[in-house]
């Protein structure tokens, strides 16, 4: 079986605030789901770092990325806002990018990948 070799782009913002695939994940399954909990659940992580995740990526850009309704009779939910639609077109855009720039070295090192089991 052949392992799938390629770059995963983490783009830092000064010392402390970073955006990367699990942060982008968690957006694109926010989108999915339609609600921070139910994309946690799918994820595989706890609400409260989902949440904290939304809190930070909130509090990091000029917009907010997410925005939470409280729960009541019909419940609340999430649902990312068109800036963070923006934000995940241009992050898949500088990966597609970076992957295509990088190809002839990436195909190297799959070569070099031990192939048996």
């Amino acid at each position: 079986m052949t392992q799938q070799v390629s770059p995963s782009i983490r783009i830092l913002f000064g010392a402390s605030t970073s955006l990367g695939p699990g942060k982008i994940a968690l957006l694109e399954a926010i989108a999915r789901c339609g609600s921070i909990s139910a994309a946690a659940r799918e994820m595989g992580m706890s609400y409260r770092r989902a949440w904290l995740l939304v809190e930070a990526m909130n509090q990091a850009f000029q917009q907010p990325v997410v925005l939470a309704a409280v729960g009541g009779k019909r419940g609340g939910g999430a649902k990312i806002t068109p800036f963070a639609e923006d934000l995940l077109r241009r992050y898949r855009l500088i990966e597609s990018k970076a992957a295509a720039a990088v190809g002839q070295e990436l195909d190297a090192l799959q070569r070099l990948l031990n192939t048996a089991g």
